[in-house]
């Protein structure tokens, strides 16, 4: 007699600290999505910050789920990729064409980063990393910590030629996303240093800017 496999309703997926860590980053980046909407370009990367926090932090949590059973991990990992798609391809896109005024020269450019992040997380769903510590190509949460390095200029310089120095960024980022160069998967103790860069950006942004 045939074993039946437990059937799961989706709800129940909700009850698994990765899975909510997951869920948390994709309402930080749909708040970063509404800020870069409306124009307020240093709020939507606060909230593309903390997008990454909690990106890392959900990884986190579930290596430390020792009896996490396979269907949480399997929709889990679906869920972060789906996630990751928001959160690094869409937002950047959004961001681009928002500074762009939504002008139609930045719909190419916006495309390319989505188009790119989708190509990207189907290559890594499919193949996954070198090996435990190497990407193949730049990490797409590189490209928001990258693009918040980036905005600092943007006082010192006049908009339109910023959104143009902008544009050859995302266009370069996206290069690198699907390079067949070799990377370093930052973790461990990187995880402070990635919050506290977060909370340094947070103040400046929000409080300082």
């Amino acid at each position: 007699m045939e074993r039946k496999e437990k059937e799961y309703t989706m709800l129940h997926f909700l009850v698994d600290p990765p899975n909510l860590c997951s869920l948390a980053g994709l309402l930080c980046s749909f708040l970063g999505i509404y800020f870069a909407i409306c124009g307020q370009f240093n709020y939507a990367l606060v909230g593309v910050l903390w997008a990454v926090i909690f990106d890392w932090l959900d990884g986190m949590e579930a290596n430390k789920m020792k009896n996490r059973d396979d269907a949480h991990q399997a929709v889990g990992m679906q869920l972060d990729s789906l996630i990751d798609i928001v959160s690094f391809g869409v937002f950047p896109a959004v961001f681009l064409l928002s500074f762009g005024d939504f002008r139609p020269a930045f719909i190419p450019g916006a495309f390319l980063i989505v188009g790119s992040a989708a190509l990207r997380l189907g290559y890594f769903n499919v193949f996954g990393m070198v090996d435990k510590h190497t990407y193949r190509g730049l990490a797409l949460d590189n490209n928001v910590l990258l693009l918040s390095l980036t905005f600092l200029l943007e006082r010192l310089i006049p908009r339109w030629t910023f959104a143009v120095i902008l544009y050859a960024v995302f266009m370069a980022l996206l290069v690198l996303n699907l390079a067949p160069i070799r990377t370093y998967k930052f973790g461990g103790k990187w995880f402070y240093v990635l919050v506290g860069y977060a909370a340094v950006m947070t103040v400046y942004y929000v409080f300082l800017l």
